[in-house]
C-alpha cells in the first residue's frame, strides 16, 4: 500500500471512494467544496496496485481563544472503500495526515467521529469540551499537535461555510 498526497488526477477516484464508503454523495460533495474554497491543509490517498482505495482530508478551521487564534484543522472526511475496510488503511492515513498538518503549522486538529476509533491517535473528547462548536459529546474530539498548546485555554471553533449547515449537537 502506498500513502501519498492527492493529485489532480485522483479527483474522480477520491469522489468514488467517498461516495461508496458513505453510501451517498454528501461527503464527496464536501471534499469538492473544501477544495474549491482553498482550505486544504493535507489530502492523502491510499493506493493499492495503482488503485485509490482510501482518502483522508484535513482543512483549515478557524479557532479562537482568549489568548488569540490557534492554527487548527478539521479531519473530515476519511473514507475507505467498503471491501478494504478493517485492514489498517485508515489507521495508516490518520497519523500520516497529522504529521503533515504538524509540518504545515497546524497545532490542533478536531474530528467528529467514532469515539472508540480516534482516541488511539491522541484525539480526546475531554480536550474538545473546552471548545464551543456546532458539535459536542463524545464524538467531537481534538488532538494537540503541539503538546500543551491548549493548556489553560478555551475558545470556539467556526467551521467554514463549505461544511454547510451543521447541527447544533450530534444526535
Amino acid at each position: 500500500m502506498l500513502l501519498r498526497e492527492e493529485q489532480a488526477a485522483d479527483r474522480e477516484a477520491v469522489r468514488l471512494v467517498n461516495t461508496l464508503a458513505f453510501g451517498r454523495a454528501s461527503e464527496a460533495d464536501l471534499v469538492e467544496r473544501l477544495r474549491d474554497a482553498g482550505l486544504v491543509v493535507a489530502s492523502l490517498v491510499a493506493e493499492e496496485e495503482g488503485r485509490v482505495v482510501a482518502h483522508i482530508l484535513f482543512t483549515r478551521l478557524e479557532m479562537e481563544t482568549a489568548r488569540g487564534p490557534v492554527a487548527a484543522a478539521s479531519l473530515a472526511p476519511m473514507a475507505v472503500l467498503p471491501e478494504r475496510q478493517r485492514r489498517g488503511i485508515g489507521s495508516a492515513l490518520v497519523p500520516r495526515g497529522l504529521e503533515l498538518c504538524r509540518e504545515r503549522g497546524v497545532v490542533v486538529v478536531v474530528v467528529v467521529g467514532h469515539p472508540t476509533y480516534y482516541p488511539r491517535f491522541g484525539f480526546s473528547a475531554e480536550l474538545a469540551r473546552r471548545l464551543r462548536a456546532p458539535f459536542s459529546g463524545e464524538s467531537f474530539m481534538a488532538v494537540e499537535l503541539e503538546p500543551g498548546v491548549m493548556a489553560g485555554r478555551s475558545g470556539w471553533v467556526r467551521y467554514p461555510d463549505a461544511f454547510g449547515a451543521l447541527p447544533a449537537q450530534l444526535p
